[in-house]
């Protein structure tokens, strides 16, 4: 487990089975607001279900293939953020995140991805990071306009959320943009 400071008040945690009763909590008090992008959270309504990603996401970090970290906000829990593929045959890493609705707002996720974005090109070496929100999640885009990525397109029926088929927006930064 690491802990990584982003700045004073915003740190990020490896994910450890510990916080399974948090996260559950968190997601529980954020379900509709959550719901609106996020298609897994209608998928987990028990804290075995947030044990069960736990162990995996520490699986799939351990094997090189994604990372997932807590959000802490002065020491609370408030999201989580990380890789959700590292692929270093492509040289390529995919950011996701997600936050409570009550720490939207205050740059936390930007400071957040932008860290994200330095361990990316740093500590793994790829060439490109990518974020892939959907069209019309206009708060997650502007995230990815502030971190200076390139809007590279468009792809439609990509994700089916709470049976509404979205389009997503694929945004990217190269190593050269940084």
């Amino acid at each position: 487990m690491f802990i990584l400071e982003v700045n004073e008040t915003i740190k990020l945690e490896l994910v450890h089975p510990a916080i399974a009763q948090q996260l559950y909590e968190l997601v529980e008090s954020n379900r509709a607001y959550l719901s609106e992008w996020l298609p897994w959270v209608s998928r987990t309504e028990s804290v075995e279900d947030y044990e069960s990603f736990i162990k995996q996401v520490l699986y799939d970090y351990a094997a090189g293939k994604k990372m997932a970290c807590s959000i802490l906000f002065e020491d609370k829990l408030v999201g989580v953020c990380g890789f959700n593929a590292i692929e270093p045959i492509l040289k390529r890493a995919e950011i996701g995140y997600w936050i409570a609705a009550e720490y939207q707002g205050k740059g936390v996720v930007t400071q957040v991805c932008q860290k994200l974005i330095e361990i990316a090109f740093d500590y793994y070496n790829v060439d490109k990071v990518q974020i892939s929100a959907a069209k019309e999640n206009i708060k997650s885009r502007a995230v990815c306009e502030r971190l200076g990525m390139n809007l590279e397109g468009i792809i439609t029926n990509q994700e089916n959320v709470n049976g509404k088929i979205v389009d997503h927006a694929i945004y990217g930064l190269h190593r050269e943009q940084k």
